[in-house]
């Protein structure tokens, strides 16, 4: 049965400040949660019989079983989904040079909506991205709107946060930096690689100006037909899809 202060302590994880101090998040849904068991130490599952019933190999520090509206409660969904759980965040190491030498990854400045990340993670899921690097003003990914996004996909990307300036300028010369702007080079015309880079801006701003001088490439979606009034730009997680997807299409 769930306290009090079980209820409070879950609740608190919906602010940055307290997944801090306790090092943990929640996810919560079924599929999520099965998705996220094994990959991220579980300390806390709450669940109905239903979701538990055929489940022999939960690994979590402690179980709980509740009904439905007990789950209500705790839960920060407006329609839960019979399980949430509270995961250990992960402290990986990295090496942006390293990884960008042999891989495609993403590098995101200053993304502010939770949801916009947790999609760009999925995205990066299906695309086979398998790092995210993420300026210190980037959105928390351990935002549980964020989790909730990603649909599992955190099990399989690994998302960093770095000062981006900084890793951006040790980037030795033969790593493409690529940029998406809105005066770039049209991307379905242009020469990508197989490794590198690829920064994707703020909703409002795009990419800094600081930043930007370490992009060597820079890439514009555009518009159909060339010319027609359309909209100011793309949101930047469809942005993201589509600039991953034109990478990935050359690989066919």
């Amino acid at each position: 049965m769930l306290s009090k202060n079980d209820i409070k302590n879950i609740k608190s994880l919906e602010h940055k400040k307290f997944r801090d101090e306790k090092g943990l998040f929640i996810a919560e849904g079924r599929k999520l949660v099965d998705e996220l068991s094994g990959k991220f130490r579980c300390t806390l599952l709450v669940a109905t019989d239903r979701w538990l019933a055929g489940r022999k190999d939960i690994q979590a520090s402690r179980i709980e079983t509740v009904t439905s509206e007990e789950l209500r409660h705790a839960s920060l969904l407006k329609n839960p989904q019979d399980v949430l759980a509270v995961f250990c965040i992960p402290h990986d190491t990295f090496d942006m040079t390293a990884s960008a030498m042999k891989n495609l990854v993403l590098a995101l400045d200053d993304v502010q909506d939770p949801g916009n990340l947790g999609t760009i993670v999925r995205i990066a899921d299906w695309f086979g991205i398998k790092e995210i690097f993420c300026s210190k003003g980037t959105a928390d990914i351990f935002n549980p709107k964020a989790i909730q996004a990603t649909m599992g996909a955190i099990a399989r990307v690994r998302v960093h946060y770095t000062d981006l300036t900084r890793e951006l300028h040790g980037i030795p010369a033969g790593i493409p930096v690529y940029g998406t702007y809105l005066d770039g080079e049209n991307i379905y015309d242009s020469n990508l690689s197989e490794n590198g880079i690829i920064i994707m801006g703020n909703e409002g701003n795009g990419i800094s100006p600081e930043l930007g001088k370490s992009v060597t490439q820079r890439l514009h979606i555009p518009n159909w037909p060339a010319g027609s009034a359309t909209s100011e730009s793309l949101n930047v997680a469809i942005a993201t899809a589509v600039t991953c997807s034109e990478f990935r299409r050359r690989k066919y």
